[in-house]
């Protein structure tokens, strides 16, 4: 039945939680992780998995859902900031709306606005931990299509992570195994259909704003400057 009653998750620091007790438990332990939390409500998951994890770094990746015309939480790809931008599309959603060139640089290039304003806004000033050699774990509070996390995943792989994970509370089975190749690991609490979609999964799915996000990276980055060698270490 769903929503299923009681949700899944409580609320995302709940999920969080329950993710860094998995992530604790992969052999070979994670070595120096790094927590790549996709913005807004991602960063929320992140933030409770990064604690999990010995106060790892907390780090974003600027990822944006490219929504389909007229229908904008159908995820026609996404667009991933970074040295050069990069564009994931799902092509079976492109040709099912019919979606041309035009609509897709149009919706593009608002994503990227909205991509550099929160980078203004959340990282201006904050130092980026160098993935190279360590262990990077991206993580959302959901997936529908997973368009946002293959791009995101894409964009953290040409950094040379040693290892690349996906952690996600709750997402399709197909959306998992379509992005089997594309991390190392896949951690996923629940494979549900999500017909409700992600919000009928948390008792509490409220939308983050730009101060939460900022409160709960400013949080983050005090416990790992705090924790043993500044956060971080091996997570076994």
């Amino acid at each position: 039945m769903w929503p299923p009653e009681p949700p899944l998750f409580a609320d995302r620091a709940e999920a969080g939680q329950r993710l860094g007790v998995r992530l604790r438990r992969l052999s070979p332990p994670l070595e120096r992780p790094i927590v790549y939390a996709l913005p807004r409500g991602g960063v929320a998951v992140g933030a409770a998995v990064a604690a999990a994890l010995g106060h790892a770094p907390l780090d974003l990746v600027l990822v944006r859902k490219i929504g389909a015309p007229g229908q904008p939480e159908l995820a026609l790809g996404a667009v991933v900031n970074g040295a050069e931008a990069e564009t994931v599309l799902n092509a079976d959603v492109v040709a099912l709306t019919g979606a041309d060139e035009a609509y897709i640089a149009r919706a593009r290039a608002q994503a990227l606005a909205e991509i550099e304003r929160r980078r203004q806004l959340y990282l201006a000033g904050r130092p980026r931990p160098d993935p190279r050699g360590r262990a990077a774990v991206v993580v959302d509070d959901g997936l529908a299509t997973g368009a946002t996390a293959r791009a995101a995943l894409h964009a953290l792989r040409r950094r040379g992570p040693a290892r690349l994970v996906l952690a996600v509370p709750v997402a399709p089975p197909e959306t998992i195994a379509a992005l089997r190749g594309e991390a190392d690991e896949i951690v996923c609490l629940a494979e549900s259909e999500i017909p409700f979609g992600i919000g009928g999964c948390y008792a509490d799915f409220h939308q983050l704003d730009d101060a939460e996000v900022i409160r709960l990276l400013d949080a983050a980055a005090a416990a790992a400057r705090s924790a043993p060698e500044g956060g971080g270490g091996s997570a076994g």
